[in-house]
């Protein structure tokens, strides 16, 4: 929290203390949103400061915004360039893969924070940036060797390469309601992709390995190989587990889904198709509702989320703005889900 002037405030800060009058009366309780007619009713009772919450609506990501444009730029130039078998563009990945690490390990707390991962469009970019981020964001979770690391990274970022030969719309489109010609082209990216890399001296058998490996599944039910389980080398594994959720987020080759939907799938697999050790590194860092989030309660009042709580990622702080009946709230009101332990998230709102 934070002591602010009541001057400094602009309105929608949520009070950090409650305030009180000389003989303990609250007057505004910890957690109350500062409207501006609060903020003046406060001033005329001659209270010049306030202690406020910091970073009440923060989305917390794992790369800010404008560095991820600038590597997304960087990357799409790299790959549009790129030809079949002709591939001295591609070197330049491994660069933009160091800047992802660097700056995932720049951010303070990495280790420890759960982040806000968002559901957006299939730009094949786009994905293979936030498949780079997670995956390294899972691998420094299980602390691997920097190398692989790096592998892992710039495996990530060439993963989808092989799509770039294939003429598919796979937008929205589940695997299941693809023709059969389609489906099968649609499998066979992920050799596409390895056949044009794999003289490639420069890139590590491991990042090969990602490439080609990277739909396999433990049972046996993955692509194109259909290996099983120690078949699958662990850093492939990592990347399975973290391009399954955000293809499922974006809706790539399947209809998009929300984030709690993508976290109920990955439980549900554990063990079965995706390594256990790896899901759970991978949800530790995940927000089951990421802030800003319309979520309902088991009280049945509407909430929107505000903000993380560190080790609960499926107890965030919401801020109540309709009751049970569905009415506006006239004073909408904090509730940290972590202290008050009867109230929990039902389900995530549209």
């Amino acid at each position: 929290m934070k002591r602010m002037k009541l001057s400094e405030l602009t309105g929608n800060e949520i009070l950090a203390q409650s305030l009180m009058t000389w003989d303990y009366q609250i007057i505004l309780p910890e957690g109350v949103v500062l409207k501006k007619e609060y903020i003046s009713k406060i001033e005329e009772m001659g209270i010049l400061e306030v202690y406020v919450k910091e970073d009440q609506a923060n989305e917390i990501v794992i790369l800010k915004n404008d560095i991820e444009k600038t590597i997304k730029n960087k990357v799409k130039s790299i790959l549009e360039r790129h030809t079949y078998q002709n591939n001295k563009e591609l070197q330049g990945l491994t660069q933009a893969a160091d800047e992802i690490i660097t700056n995932i390990l720049d951010e303070k707390e990495v280790i420890e924070k759960v982040f806000d991962i968002r559901e957006r469009s299939a730009d094949i970019y786009e994905h293979s940036i936030s498949l780079s981020s997670m995956a390294i964001l899972t691998a420094l979770r299980l602390k691997l060797d920097k190398s692989v690391i790096h592998d892992i990274g710039v495996g990530c970022l060439l993963h989808d390469i092989g799509l770039r030969y294939t003429t598919l719309d796979y937008e929205g489109k589940s695997m299941e309601d693809m023709k059969p010609e389609a489906l099968a082209e649609y499998k066979k990216h992920p050799v596409y992709g390895y056949t044009s890399v794999k003289d490639e001296d420069w890139i590590s058998d491991e990042v090969k390995k990602i490439i080609l490996y990277h739909h396999e599944r433990l049972d046996g039910s993955g692509f194109p190989l259909k290996l099983k389980e120690a078949e699958i080398p662990f850093s492939c594994q990592i990347v399975a587990v973290c391009d399954a959720f955000d293809e499922m987020i974006c809706g790539i080759a399947q209809r998009r889904s929300k984030v709690y939907e993508a976290v109920e799938y990955l439980k549900s697999f554990k063990n079965v198709k995706y390594n256990g050790k790896i899901v759970d590194a991978f949800l530790s860092f995940t927000a089951v509702y990421p802030a800003g989030s319309h979520v309902l309660t088991n009280d049945g009042e509407e909430a929107i989320v505000v903000s993380q709580n560190k080790d609960f990622q499926d107890r965030p702080i919401i801020r109540i703005i309709r009751d049970k009946d569905g009415r506006k709230l006239q004073e909408e009101r904090i509730v940290d889900l972590v202290k008050v332990l009867n109230v929990y998230i039902e389900k995530g709102l549209e």
